[in-house]
């Protein structure tokens, strides 16, 4: 049987708010795997619903370029926020989602890094260096549409294009692109706000789909209903999931009460051409990343595959 440590019981009760013998039991019912003691938590009705990304708990920037139809986002962490003031390290970050305009996330650390004759990973290595803490180039993401626009924004920006929080839409049109990209910058506001996981129903992940449904399933049998009515009530609570996570089915952040499916309905009449959002991509800087022990440099290793 797996040993369940205080450090698992911690992060149990982080993501689900339950509390400490519940998080103990439901670690002990499902052999120390948290995400199945998520689960064991929600069917027994003693957590909220889990959230999708990680406890935010590393610092850094969040960079993002566009340039027409092509748009890219980077993120690179440090280890204190005062870091991610410096104008050096500023510059990099920018440097950097320039360069992913044209250099996909595999090839990235190994690209030329403008004037200095280094690579990305060198002057990131020499940036470490000279400013004595460590960082990290953890992820980057780049959107191309054709015809169309790709643009981006930035939430809580500490520079122009570098925030805590770094969004690109790809919306797919022929209209004229300086209003295209107009509502596409609506869209990637609300893509910030909302944070939805999936574009459209079809694309929903199917195991994450599965376990929703099952979750749903095991808290509709507790009202004693008959199966029948149990997969109703299923059916009708997966619209409440699919409201939450899908981009098309969410509620417009711009004037609230709108469904994004009918946003862009509207916007394909107001521009005059067809209007498709092919794509997003949500950067929140340090999602995912639990650094409880201020164990930075494991974290990057992690990331880097050392």
């Amino acid at each position: 049987m797996a040993e369940i440590t205080a450090t698992l019981v911690k992060d149990l009760r982080e993501k689900t708010g339950a509390g400490m013998m519940d998080c103990k039991r439901a670690l002990s019912e499902t052999a120390g795997d948290i995400e199945g003691a998520v689960d064991w938590l929600r069917k027994k009705g003693l957590a909220a619903a889990a959230k999708k990304a990680g406890r935010v708990a590393a610092e850094g920037l969040v960079g993002v370029a566009t340039r027409g139809s092509v748009g890219a986002v980077v993120e690179v962490n440090t280890e204190t926020d005062f870091v991610a003031r410096n104008e050096r390290f500023q510059d990099f970050v920018r440097t950097v989602s320039g360069l992913a305009l044209s250099v996909s996330h595999d090839g990235l650390k190994a690209a030329p890094y403008p004037q200095t004759g280094r690579s990305v990973e060198e002057e990131l290595t020499n940036l470490i260096a000279t400013i004595g803490e460590n960082m990290n180039l953890r992820r980057a993401g780049r959107l191309e549409v054709s015809p169309g626009v790709v643009v981006s924004y930035t939430h809580n920006a500490l520079a122009p294009h570098l925030g805590k929080i770094g969004v690109l839409v790809a919306v797919q049109s022929t209209a004229d692109a300086e209003r295209l990209a107009e509502f596409a910058r609506k869209l990637a506001l609300h893509v910030a706000a909302a944070n939805p996981l999936y574009l459209d129903i079809a694309s929903v992940d199917a195991k994450a789909l599965e376990r929703e449904r099952d979750v749903l399933r095991e808290q509709a049998r507790a009202s004693g209903k008959a199966d029948v009515i149990v997969e109703k009530m299923v059916e009708g609570r997966l619209k409440k999931f699919y409201e939450e996570t899908v981009l098309t089915e969410q509620i417009f952040v711009i004037d609230g009460e709108t469904r994004l499916s009918k946003v862009l309905e509207q916007a394909a009449k107001d521009l005059g051409a067809a209007v498709k959002v092919t794509a997003f991509a949500r950067f929140a800087l340090g999602e995912g990343i639990d650094k409880g022990g201020n164990d930075f440099a494991a974290e990057a290793a992690a990331t880097a595959g050392r």
